[in-house]
């Protein structure tokens, strides 16, 4: 199993030598029931299949409550920053995102990370306009719960 790193950018023209390449694994998340209701009662979204265990149990497929997809995504912003660090920039705008797909789902009690690789970049006046690839993945899971790509632009300093 990859052990989690990170890249570090000083000169945000290097960032162009890791096209195509990882940037980053982040440390392992823990998905727990809390988190899932907290999710549930602030999305208004209290479906069976994330919050009542008893169903849960009797009626998933996964034996046990699940995480919501979107609850997943919202760990990008922290997955990114552990594995993605630029230095010497003045100014970043995330665009947001470009593609979101959930081929798989999160249990609760789980553990989850993310992977990060750049897809895509190009020059913009005083600039970069960049995509990442975010690949969260289950702990013993070949499938991944989550695959993002995120657009942002950076102005160096």
């Amino acid at each position: 199993m990859e052990k989690p790193f990170s890249t570090e950018i000083n000169k945000l023209e290097d960032l162009k030598k890791y096209l195509g390449k990882d940037l980053g694994i982040s440390n392992w998340f823990e998905m727990s029931q809390e988190k899932v209701n907290l999710f549930a009662e602030l999305t208004y979204d209290n479906q069976w299949i994330h919050i009542d265990s008893e169903k849960a149990a009797k009626y998933s497929p996964y034996k046990k409550t699940i995480a919501h997809g979107f609850l997943i995504l919202s760990f990008a912003t922290q997955i990114v920053s552990q594995t993605v660090k630029l230095n010497n920039i003045a100014f970043a705008v995330n665009y947001g995102l470009n593609k979101v797909r959930f081929p798989n789902a999160t249990p609760v009690n789980s553990k989850f990370r993310g992977k990060v690789s750049l897809i895509d970049i190009e020059d913009k006046e005083g600039g970069v306009k960049f995509t990442l690839k975010i690949i969260i993945e289950v702990e013993g899971e070949t499938k991944p719960v989550c695959v993002a790509e995120t657009i942002s632009i950076v102005y160096k300093v």
